[in-house]
Parts: C-alpha cells; sequence; structure tokens
C-alpha cells in the first residue's frame, strides 16, 4: 500500500491512503489519524490500511484527486532519523578529492550518524537556506521506517522490521560541514531539514524491486530540467537495510517510526551521473584538477524521484525550489523540460 500526509494545519497531519497509480487518495482518520499513531499500532492498523487501499485501487468509495502540493512530509517530525553512508564509492570520492583515503574498516563498519527528526519538509515545500555561501547541496536517498526493533537484532531479521519505504532529499550545507566536523562531535548546523516523498510504500508494493535488503531501481535525479544522475540504488551499496538496522539496534531498541536512510546514492561509473553536487565536483577535481559544479543557488528547482519499468512513479517526486531570503522573488514555473522528457 501507498500511504501520505496531507497537511491540515495540525502539526502531524491527516493520514491517507494513496492508489497504485497516485492519483487518487482518501483520508483514514477512523483507522489512524495520522502516520505515527498507526505506526505505534501497526499489527492492527496495517490490515485496516491495505483494506482501505484494495478498494480504493478497484474504485471503491469516495476519494479525490492526488495532489503532492497538498503533502506534508509522511511523518512531518519522527522520533528518530537515522542516515548511513552505504554506497562507499562516495566517499571513497570525497576522500580520495581531499588526498586521503578510505579506512579498510569502512568496509565492514558501517557510517552511521543520529540526525535530527523533529522537522521533515513537505515534497515540495521550499529548501531555505540563509546564505548561498552555505554551500547549499541536495542528496538523493532510500529511506526505510520501521516498526519496533529489539536490542540485539540480527541482520536478516531485521528485514522483517521495515514496514515502509520512501526517498528522502537529505539537504547539506557544505561550507558548514567540514568546519564543524573538525570539531569531532559530529553533525548540528550542516544538516537542516530534510525532504521526503509524497508517498511512502509498502515492501510488498515494491516486489520485484526490493530483494536483499536493496531497492533495485535508479535514482533519478533532476537540476532545472536537466537530469543529473541516474545511478543504479541496487548495486555497489555495501551493507543491505537489514545490516544498517542491525547496526544501529547492537547497543539498543530502535522505536516504531524509526527512519533509516541509505546515505547518497554513488555508482563509480561516471555515465551514472551523480545524487549529490558535491560527488560532481569531487569528480571534476580527481579528473580535471578543479571544481566547476557550484552548489543550489536562489530559484534552482531540485526535482527527485524513481520510476517502475513501465515509467510509473514509485513514490511521487520530491520536487523543490531553494529559497534564500531577501533575494529576488522567485515563481514557482514549470521547468523547460519535464523530468520525463529529461530522462528520454
Amino acid at each position: 500500500m501507498k500511504l501520505a500526509t496531507l497537511t491540515n494545519g495540525a502539526r502531524d497531519g491527516a493520514l491517507a491512503v494513496v492508489n497504485r497509480d497516485l492519483t487518487r487518495m482518501r483520508a483514514v482518520p477512523h483507522i489512524a489519524a495520522t502516520l505515527q499513531l498507526a505506526l505505534d499500532d501497526w499489527a492492527r492498523a496495517a490490515p485496516l490500511l491495505q483494506a482501505e487501499y484494495e478498494a480504493l485501487n478497484a474504485g471503491d468509495g469516495a476519494s479525490q484527486p492526488f495532489d503532492p502540493t497538498r503533502c506534508a512530509a509522511p511523518l512531518p517530525r519522527a522520533y528518530q532519523w537515522l542516515d548511513a553512508s552505504a554506497y562507499l564509492n562516495h566517499v571513497d570520492l570525497t576522500r580520495r578529492a581531499r588526498g586521503g583515503e578510505m579506512p579498510p574498516s569502512f568496509l565492514t563498519d558501517p557510517l552511521m550518524y543520529q540526525g535530527a527528526s523533529d522537522d521533515f519538509m513537505g515534497p515540495c515545500e521550499d529548501i531555505t537556506a540563509a546564505s548561498e555561501e552555505l554551500g547549499v547541496d541536495l542528496e538523493a536517498e532510500i529511506v526505510v521506517i520501521t516498526d519496533d526493533v529489539p536490542l540485539g537484532v540480527d541482520a536478516d531479521t531485521a528485514l522483517e522490521h521495515v514496514v515502509l519505504l520512501g526517498l528522502v532529499n537529505d539537504v547539506t550545507l557544505r561550507n558548514v560541514v567540514l568546519p564543524e566536523l573538525s570539531k569531532g562531535f559530529g553533525f548540528l548546523q550542516g544538516k537542516p531539514a530534510s525532504a521526503l516523498s509524497p508517498v511512502l510504500v509498502t515492501p510488498d508494493e515494491l516486489a520485484p524491486y526490493w530483494r536483499g535488503g536493496k531497492l533495485h531501481r535508479a535514482m533519478q535525479v533532476w537540476l532545472n530540467g536537466e537530469q543529473i544522475g541516474q545511478p543504479q540504488a541496487g548495486e555497489e551499496m555495501q551493507f543491505h537495510f537489514g545490516e544498517l538496522i542491525a547496526h544501529a539496534a547492537r547497543t539498543r531498541r530502535l522505536g516504531a517510526g524509526t527512519l533509516l536512510g541509505s546515505g547518497t546514492i554513488s555508482n563509480a561509473s561516471d555515465d551514472a551521473g551523480v545524487c549529490c553536487l558535491v560527488e560532481a565536483r569531487v569528480r571534476e577535481k580527481l579528473r580535471d584538477g578543479e571544481m566547476r559544479t557550484p552548489y543550489l543557488k536562489h530559484g534552482d528547482r531540485v526535482r527527485i524521484g524513481m520510476r517502475d519499468d513501465a515509467g510509473h512513479s514509485l513514490f511521487g517526486d520530491i520536487d523543490q525550489q531553494v529559497r534564500i531570503p531577501g533575494t529576488r522573488p522567485m515563481p514557482r514555473a514549470a521547468s523547460a523540460s519535464s523530468p520525463e522528457t529529461a530522462a528520454a
């Protein structure tokens, strides 16, 4: 099934079921007012939501058009947001561009940090930054949402606790991150609010793409209507999501509604493009000796999505523009070429 959260003036929005082709939706307050409440009681709520989903797909009962601009993040605020860096090609490139090497331990011990989870952006909400000088960047990732995960769970069993999947734009302020990390105490100011895809999807809906704890589809990224990335998410992922969940739960339980990100998707081939601008920059430096790609500017439009074999959107698209307060007005106009045209 596919689930969304509609904006309604409340902090956590209203839970809705969305049909398979993302054209119709139905609010389900009789099952759970919010997605977090459904996750808290998933054993009861999931079968009821599935029944609503099947009825919606069959055209039974009242519904309304699905509009991503009406969506908040599926979880506007969450108890926990963990982000990994499971695509080691990205790690290797950025370290080599700084004259360093990737430690051998990274092959066996996942990189992961705990980020801010009190404020997730909706899929069409503007990326707001105080200044372009902060180095505003996108990061296209896959995210999984868990139910309650016990302490010490093994990697195979951990996959049974993945109840929903989606996409995330993990916005990063590159010119803040490095000085911040040099303090040795982790991210804070360099990681503002991230944006989630319009819908989250249960693993059964993603067959046959979801297998072995990986989502075997291309992550598609457009900047101002031009496609800049289409790396395969199921390839070159060092740790599958079961391993990442087990790593996070090694010394503690994880609560229902925990979000865990894959890290920036990255393939070794230049033909795959990039899912973040810093990777474009470090590839340029390693190849040509200098970085030319700028970070995001006021008015830039970022679009992130994933399609099935027939070209249908799996999660809806994250579609955002960058806003720097005090700069020129920014009309929210359509890009010169749609993602579908750009991908052709």
